[in-house]
């Protein structure tokens, strides 16, 4: 799966569930900061990164993640194992 895809999928999701404004999805744009996500969220988020990309995240797995780049480079490293 290509970044380009990844990135796509994911601001499309955060769009869709979220209700986040694209004009704030940049990569740069920091996770809990910028785009208001909380931890509650994020368990959301696991379940359909999950369900979209075929993937496992364990819960300790998304500690590092700040900014949207971090989220989808984290996911373009679980993608590609």
């Amino acid at each position: 799966m290509t970044r380009t895809i990844i990135e796509e999928t994911v601001k499309q999701f955060l769009t869709e569930e979220f209700e986040i404004d694209d004009n704030k999805l940049t990569m740069t744009a920091k996770m809990k900061d910028d785009l208001g996500i909380d931890s509650l969220d994020i368990a959301d988020i696991v379940v359909i990164v999950e369900e979209k990309f075929g993937v496992v995240i364990k819960s300790d797995e998304m500690a590092g993640i700040e900014t949207l780049d971090d989220f989808c480079s984290f996911i373009e490293q679980k993608t590609s194992k």
